[in-house]
């Protein structure tokens, strides 16, 4: 497409649109041509927040895909309503960037996935934690092997968030709306990919959600690494950060991570007494750069990867393999029992 603009369509002005807008409106390769939601005074609002002059405004993404001709879609929907919004926008020829988690079932996001290699377009999640420094600080100093190979993973996460809206009355709420993103985590970090999970799911007393806003789950994952996760949306006080409290167990070593600046790792130096002796080990973080962290390395990388042909990080045919981390983790809640996790 070489120096010309990509002129993109945004579907849903909720609340998370303005997460992408900001970015999006900084990229001088993107034109925002059109807004799109069910209730028109969103898209409005969004419009006259970020000064959109002579942009399509609208409630039916169909006439607007079809009006405009887009390059990309923006879709920020709610999860039941990826899979339509998007096998439109493909079937029409776009590039799609899509909120996670990619689809609301297995079967639709397998479906997606195949119309998008079918018609050999970008399908790709905001899957944005894999852009921060942090992560990709942490990821490099684990695949370096210097806690030796890892055997076990655990993470935290507690956050009593107040959203309103859709959320409160998601069912799985943890799972499906948030966990996705630590479960990517997980397998960025470590390199591996599921293999089977048991998971126990409940909505604690108090909770202001309507289903599933807690979760504890442990996963058997390739090369031998088990991870443990535990997580709630309603744990009020002594929050963690939002991408969680991490420990790597290694063959040589460990580390705990807080999932922003504060990283420690032991590796073991001693070959004897009952508790070996150890040395404290140095982690380097990437320098962070202005705009270029979470949703704008994201937005950049996937306008970048439409140009040039290449691939980015978050596509959905790799992040598919998290969402059925989540799917398998509600399977195995309601059966109560471990289950094997497919995604193909």
């Amino acid at each position: 497409m070489g120096n010309s603009k990509i002129k993109v369509v945004v579907i849903g002005c909720g609340g998370i649109s303005r997460a992408w807008l900001i970015p999006a409106l900084k990229e001088k390769d993107i034109e925002i041509a059109g807004l799109v939601d069910i209730r028109r005074n969103a898209a409005e609002e969004k419009a006259n927040e970020f000064k959109l002059k002579n942009v399509f405004i609208g409630t039916e993404y169909r006439e607007a895909i079809k009006k405009i001709k887009p390059d990309a879609i923006f879709n920020c929907t709610t999860p039941e309503a990826h899979y339509e919004t998007t096998m439109f926008a493909l079937k029409y020829g776009c590039h799609v960037l899509v909120e996670k988690p990619l689809a609301d079932s297995m079967k639709r996001a397998k479906e997606m996935v195949e119309e998008a290699e079918k018609r050999s377009k970008i399908l790709a999640v905001i899957q944005n934690r894999r852009y921060y420094n942090y992560i990709r600080g942490v990821q490099k100093f684990l695949s370096a092997k210097k806690i030796g190979n890892l055997t076990t993973v655990n993470s935290e996460f507690y956050i009593g968030a107040h959203f309103g809206g859709f959320r409160d009355q998601m069912e799985h709420v943890l799972l499906v709306d948030m966990a996705i993103h630590t479960f990517d985590m997980a397998r960025f970090l470590t390199g591996s990919d599921p293999v089977s999970v048991y998971c126990h799911e409940w909505n604690p007393h108090g909770s202001w959600y309507t289903h599933g806003a807690s979760a504890h789950a442990i996963f058997e994952m390739t090369g031998g690494i088990v991870y443990t996760y535990l997580g709630s949306w309603c744990s009020e006080g002594i929050n963690t950060t939002w991408a969680g409290n991490w420990r790597f167990i290694g063959e040589k070593g460990s580390a705990i991570w807080n999932g922003m600046e504060k990283f420690e790792a032991q590796k073991v130096t001693g070959r004897t007494g009952f508790i070996r002796k150890t040395r404290q080990l140095k982690i380097s973080f990437p320098e962070r750069k202005e705009n270029s962290e979470g949703h704008y390395g994201l937005i950049r990388e996937f306008i970048h990867c439409i140009k040039t042909g290449n691939k980015p990080m978050t596509m959905a045919s790799d992040n598919i393999k998290s969402l059925a981390m989540v799917f398998g983790a509600i399977e195995s809640a309601r059966l109560k029992k471990q289950v094997k996790i497919k995604w193909e």
